[in-house]
């Protein structure tokens, strides 16, 4: 899975369930204020250039994502309504292998992570003036040895990170997919699997939708940050050879997590008479999806924004659980590096569709980066600037 330099254009829902959304997304959004946790974020500066070749541009952002299973980075410059991505960097490192079993990061996990980061900073070093935020999620905030290898990173790098609470991770993932929520739904549960965590979030609209996507943190109703993901289930279960049992294994202990969930039968209770809809953010939804699409290789412009019905998700889930873990690692929307993860993620998938049955899922192959970018955004008020009778507000670029 790639990162695309180009603007692209996402279209409202499709009218059918297995309407393909063939136009690449474009990465644009309405005004929007300062989201929760936007207040964290580093200048970067390259060589200055000569007057003569100084021109007035839009600002640059960049996010940058350390999770358990994935390093990625995201590069954008602000346009008219929304912004361009400029370039991007996604690896999987698993920073997060062994972790549930020893509570700390190996070794061999750091030295991948930090040639993983040497790249992004050589991506941030080519443009000038960059505004970024840079966090990291699960791993970091339960290895024993996390501050350490912090450090590391500070000394051997360059690069600061901020190790952002379960919540702030949750609320940033609904900024940026909440341009997927259907326009008249009223309600979403989204939910983000990760390495090592997963967050869940029910988003309730019955009392009026937020007008601008970066305030729709705002309407969320209840969440959960899991503490399983895709990293720590395979660790415990196995991920390679899954038989039906295991399988079931995986799911009764994520729902035992589930239990936990504030508001959970006021959720059900809603889903009853109200035409709910998942929203998922994920390597294991966005495989799901390129399985059911049959792709030959992974296309994200085919992907992000892709209607499944239920239907359509137990038909491929079967498939997948069908296969041999060489299949799995020979299949193009899945590979050697997903190869004994993806089942581990379909089980955490799984014991949220039991316990909220929606028909309907989206997919999204967006997320924290995206949310990152928009909150930083917001929070300087690039979309407001130049509009008759709005005031200009200074500054936003905190250290």
């Amino acid at each position: 899975m790639t990162d695309s330099s180009r603007s692209t254009a996402l279209s409202a829902a499709p009218a059918s369930l297995r309407e393909r959304t063939n136009e690449p997304v474009r990465h644009e959004r309405e005004d929007a204020k300062a989201q929760p946790g936007a207040k964290r974020a580093t200048r970067w500066t390259s060589q200055p250039k000569s007057a003569g070749q100084r021109k007035k541009r839009a600002p640059t952002y960049a996010a940058l994502d350390l999770g358990t299973n994935n390093c990625r980075l995201l590069i954008a410059r602000p346009t008219e309504n929304g912004f361009r991505v400029l370039d991007g960097f996604s690896r999987i490192v698993r920073l997060g292998e062994g972790l549930s079993q020893t509570g700390r990061l190996s070794e061999a996990a750091m030295d991948r992570t930090i040639e993983a980061l040497k790249i992004c900073k050589g991506k941030l070093a080519q443009h000038e003036g960059v505004r970024a935020r840079i966090i990291a999620t699960e791993a970091c905030r339960s290895a024993s040895n996390s501050a350490a290898f912090l450090a590391r990173v500070k000394r051997e790098v360059g690069l600061t990170f901020e190790v952002v609470d379960r919540k702030t991770e949750a609320e940033l993932a609904v900024t940026g997919c909440a341009d997927l929520i259907e326009t008249d739904a009223p309600g979403a549960i989204l939910f983000d699997i990760g390495g090592g965590s997963s967050e869940l979030a029910w988003l309730d609209f019955r009392g009026g939708r937020p007008r601008n996507q970066g305030k729709t943190s705002a309407s969320i109703r209840s969440w959960q940050s899991l503490p399983v993901g895709v990293v720590s289930i395979a660790e415990k279960f196995g991920g390679v050879d899954v038989t039906p049992e295991i399988f079931e294994a995986m799911v009764g202990h994520v729902t035992d997590q589930l239990r936990h969930f504030r508001g959970r039968e006021k959720l059900r209770g809603m889903l009853a008479s109200h035409p709910v809809h998942f929203l998922g953010t994920s390597g294991t939804v966005t495989t799901l999806a390129g399985l059911y699409l049959g792709l030959e290789r992974y296309e994200r412009s085919k992907v992000d924004g892709l209607w499944m019905h239920a239907d359509d998700v137990d038909a491929t889930m079967r498939v997948l659980l069908a296969m041999s873990y060489d299949k799995r690692t020979s299949n193009p929307c899945i590979g050697r590096e997903r190869a004994d993860l993806v089942i581990p993620g379909c089980a955490i998938f799984e014991a949220i569709r039991r316990e909220w049955p929606c028909q309907r899922i989206r997919v999204a192959d967006r997320g924290l980066r995206e949310g990152i970018l928009i909150s930083m955004m917001s929070e300087d008020r690039v979309w407001m600037r130049g509009r008759p009778g709005r005031r200009r507000r200074g500054g936003g670029n905190a250290k």
